[in-house]
C-alpha cells in the first residue's frame, strides 16, 4: 500500500518577482528550475538531487535591477512550501544536521523546523560573484528559506578553498540535512515532535 505522499504548490506574485513552485518531499530527486540566474539554478538542482526532492520551480525576477530580490524570494517560496508540505508536521523528525565533503571543502548543515525563525550562515566566501550569483545572496537565500518554513537554518564553511565548492558544499549539506528532518519518524508514529503542543 503506498503511502500519500507530501506535496504544495506555491504561487508568489510580487512588483518584483513571479514565482511558481511545485514540491514532492517523497520525490526522486527530479528538478526542473529556471531562475534566470544558472549557478543559482545549478545550486537549486542540487539540493533537489541530494535531497529527493521532486522540484519545480520558475522565477521571473527583476534582474535588471538586482539578484537580490529573485534569490531572497525563491528562498521565501521554497519555504513556505515545505511548511505546507509538512503540514502539523506530526511525526517528522523535525531536526536534521549532515557534514558534507567537496574535495578539499567541509560543510557543515543544521535545521530544526521548530516553528521559530532563525538563520546563522557562514559561507566564508570572499569573492562578489561565484559563477553568475552574488555571493552575499546565499545568506539572503537562505534566510528567506527560514522565514518561508518558520525553522532553524544554520550553515557553516568549515574549510575550504574554491569559492564553488563551499557554496556546493552548503546546499547538498542543507538538503540532506533537510531530507532527515522531514523523515517520518517510525517510533514517534503521529505524535508532534514537541512538547509544546504546537510548532
Amino acid at each position: 500500500m503506498s503511502k500519500k505522499k507530501r506535496t504544495a504548490e506555491i504561487h508568489r506574485k510580487t512588483a518584483e518577482t513571479q514565482i511558481a513552485l511545485r514540491l514532492t518531499i517523497e520525490g526522486a530527486g527530479r528538478y526542473k528550475i529556471s531562475t534566470g540566474i544558472r549557478f543559482f539554478d545549478h545550486m537549486l538542482e542540487l539540493f533537489a538531487r541530494h535531497g529527493a526532492f521532486d522540484l519545480d520551480l520558475s522565477c521571473k525576477g527583476d534582474l535588471d535591477v538586482d539578484q537580490h530580490h529573485t534569490v531572497e524570494d525563491v528562498g521565501i517560496a521554497l519555504g513556505e512550501a515545505f511548511d505546507r508540505a509538512l503540514g502539523d508536521k506530526k511525526g517528522i523528525m523535525r531536526a536534521g544536521y549532515f557534514l558534507m565533503t567537496m574535495d578539499e571543502t567541509l560543510g557543515i548543515a543544521a535545521v530544526d523546523l521548530s516553528g521559530r525563525v532563525a538563520s546563522v550562515i557562514d559561507t566564508k566566501v570572499k569573492t562578489r560573484l561565484v559563477g553568475d550569483l552574488q555571493s552575499e545572496l546565499v545568506d539572503d537565500f537562505f534566510e528567506g528559506f527560514a522565514r518561508g518554513a518558520r525553522a532553524n537554518v544554520h550553515l557553516k564553511t568549515m574549510y575550504g578553498r574554491s569559492n564553488h565548492h563551499k557554496v556546493e558544499a552548503l546546499f547538498k549539506a542543507f538538503a540532506r540535512a533537510l531530507r532527515f528532518a522531514c523523515m517520518k519518524d517510525v517510533q514517534m508514529g503521529a505524535v508532534l515532535p514537541s512538547t509544546k503542543g504546537l510548532l
